[in-house]
């Protein structure tokens, strides 16, 4: 079968090197993807943690630091092949610095099978990953260089995003899905209230920057629908485990897990 790519080009007003410690280690990539850790080397570990008791791991295939000419490589992918049949992915990072100033960053995601089986994935991948890159844009631009703490989670919910995003803005105390540039207060019943302009609105996310942290709150699928909500807050210190709790005793007060599904005890 014939493999299929996703690949996506971003213009960074940041420096390689500022740019190659937010895609290659685990602290930077924790600043706007997921919980990591990165060992520094080809070969080396990664460890990921995208909430809720889902965890990741794989090896670093290229290690390649920003070099003088402002050139970087960094790739991951799995430890074990894949069953078969199933697609077995692996990123690459190259960053390279434009002349007169700035970063661009080259991001390709290989290893998807063609045929419609994996179209829904792809186009999730496309979604996820085009968040998970402006989350860089703001960070490299409000926060860089200030340390992280995450706050991670996800369900699961019968029905489609179109229907569980009323529910969500009820709970949110919004009218509906509010423009980029609108100044919102998200007040959920149990996580502390969060002000803030909204920086994302799609069909599958909205975003919240405020003066700490960037906000996610996401809904995808037609059939079936993760729901999650991510947090990063910067500088200041907060209680992330109890954060953490409050949001996913939120989630699931929402959308309790289906009976009969993997997840349900």
């Amino acid at each position: 079968m014939t493999e299929r790519r996703l690949e996506l080009d971003l213009e960074l007003e940041a420096d390689p090197e500022e740019v190659w410690e937010a895609i290659a280690t685990g602290p930077g990539i924790s600043a706007w993807f997921v919980p990591q850790r990165v060992e520094p080397r080809e070969g080396g570990a990664v460890e990921q943690d995208y909430g809720s008791g889902y965890e990741a791991s794989g090896r670093v295939t290229a290690w390649e630091p920003v070099s003088g000419e402002g050139r970087g490589r960094f790739a991951y992918g799995s430890f074990d092949h894949p069953e078969d049949g199933r697609p077995d992915y692996a990123y690459e990072f190259i960053v390279e610095g434009r002349d007169g100033g700035g970063t661009v960053l080259r991001f390709v995601q290989s290893g998807f099978l063609d045929g419609t089986d994996w179209d829904g994935e792809y186009d999730s991948f496309d979604a996820g990953w085009r968040l998970f890159f402006t989350n860089l844009r703001s960070y490299l631009e409000h926060f860089a260089g200030q340390r992280v703490q995450n706050v991670v989670t996800m369900g699961y919910t019968a029905g489609s995003a179109s229907e569980v995003w009323p529910v969500l803005h009820r709970a949110l105390g919004l009218g509906g899905h509010p423009a980029v540039g609108t100044e919102v207060t998200l007040a959920p019943d149990g996580p502390a209230p969060i002000a803030g302009v909204v920086d994302v609105a799609n069909e599958e996310f909205l975003g919240v920057r405020s003066a700490g942290g960037l906000h996610r709150i996401g809904a995808e699928g037609a059939d079936g629908c993760g729901v999650s909500a991510y947090h990063y807050f910067y500088g200041e210190p907060v209680d992330a485990p109890a954060l953490t709790a409050d949001w996913q005793e939120w989630l699931t007060r929402l959308f309790p897990v289906p009976a009969g599904s993997p997840e349900h005890r």
